[in-house]
């Protein structure tokens, strides 16, 4: 149990995995602060947490911050000892100009790390993704796992704007603590899809995937493969990531590997879920018919590149270096929808 003298400051509290992240600490025992873009997040946050059992959620302070102003993070940051900055722009589709995601998650990061260092904070972990490591690649072999090492190539083929701007703002969050970070350490935690229990209607873009799966609302499995995590066990890699002496400047690949097709998804909905996954389709759709589509929906046209492909990852180092354990992804699956069919935000 941490002391409660500590704070941490979790940066977009109102967020899929900020919420977790705060239930994380608050179990913990540490004092938590976080930010939200508007103070109207507060009670939905606060309700959240309360109907997810967490600990003391009343004892949460909030802070209006937006990651593309400098307002408000100077006293999100005060008297806090860690940051877990989480908060990032994540499309449900195509952004019409790169830039729209490239400035806000480069420049956001910068600003809290700024805010951070001049705070006397001692260690930052950063939420960036699997999207900087595993894309842009070219005649990679594509049975060698991915792993810390690896980089997105922000100039290779398929290489979208997400993929750019987690990539762009995490070599500048290594950038600025090799060159102005002053005592301030970093880590930063790489997960690949996000699954596992929804706690309300803040969901993550991959949680989307299963929506419509359980809705019926797709009329077959694209020929996708993806790694998957659940959103417990990403918070979970995050306070180690905070704490652990080992963890200082290091990058962490957060998954449950093997990686899952969509297909694997759907045949676990049907054997864990029964009834309830009746409208879950089980055929494959043609690669050349999503192709098509994606011409004419910007959603569809996101997984386009993906089609296909398959990017293998390693956890051995966050399991070896940290100890960390993480669920099977077809517990987090399953854990994303049954939250789902419990909360009424799909309809079986």
């Amino acid at each position: 149990m941490a002391s409660n003298e500590e704070c941490i400051l979790v940066t977009g509290g109102s967020g899929f995995v900020g919420t977790q992240c705060i239930i994380h600490c608050l179990t913990a025992g540490y004092r938590v602060k976080t930010t939200v873009r508007s103070l109207d997040r507060k009670e939905s946050v606060l309700r959240t947490l309360q109907a997810a059992g967490a600990p003391k959620p009343e004892s949460v302070s909030f802070v209006e911050a937006d990651l593309t102003k400098d307002d408000g993070w100077k006293e999100a940051v005060q008297d806090c000892s860690y940051v877990l900055h989480v908060a990032s722009p994540f499309p449900t589709e195509a952004p019409k100009h790169e830039n729209d995601l490239i400035i806000p998650a480069r420049d956001g990061t910068l600003r809290v790390l700024r805010a951070a260092r001049d705070a006397g904070v001692k260690r930052v972990v950063i939420t960036s993704s699997f999207a900087a490591m595993g894309h842009g690649h070219r005649n990679r072999d594509p049975t060698k796992p991915f792993t810390e090492e690896d980089w997105t190539d922000v100039n290779g083929p398929g290489v979208g704007a997400y993929e750019k701007s987690k990539t762009l703002a995490e070599r500048a969050a290594w950038d600025f603590i090799e060159k102005e970070g002053g005592s301030l350490e970093l880590s930063v935690v790489n997960p690949v899809s996000i699954m596992g229990p929804v706690l309300g209607s803040d969901t993550s873009t991959s949680i989307e995937v299963a929506i419509r799966m359980l809705n019926g609302a797709v009329p077959g499995c694209p020929n996708i493969e993806f790694g998957i995590v659940d959103v417990r066990d990403v918070a979970d890699l995050h306070l180690l990531a905070m704490t652990h002496p080992k963890a200082k400047g290091e990058r962490f690949l957060c998954m449950a590997p093997p990686a899952m097709s969509i297909k694997d998804m759907a045949l676990t909905f049907h054997e864990r879920l029964g009834p309830k996954a009746r409208k879950v389709p089980t055929r494959t759709i043609p690669n050349f018919v999503l192709r098509f589509l994606g011409l004419f929906d910007s959603g569809i046209a996101l997984v386009v590149p993906f089609l296909g492909e398959s990017r293998p990852g390693s956890n051995e180092k966050a399991r070896t270096l940290l100890g960390w354990n993480p669920r099977s992804n077809a517990d987090a699956v399953t854990a994303s929808a049954e939250s789902l069919i419990q909360l009424g935000l799909v309809k079986v």
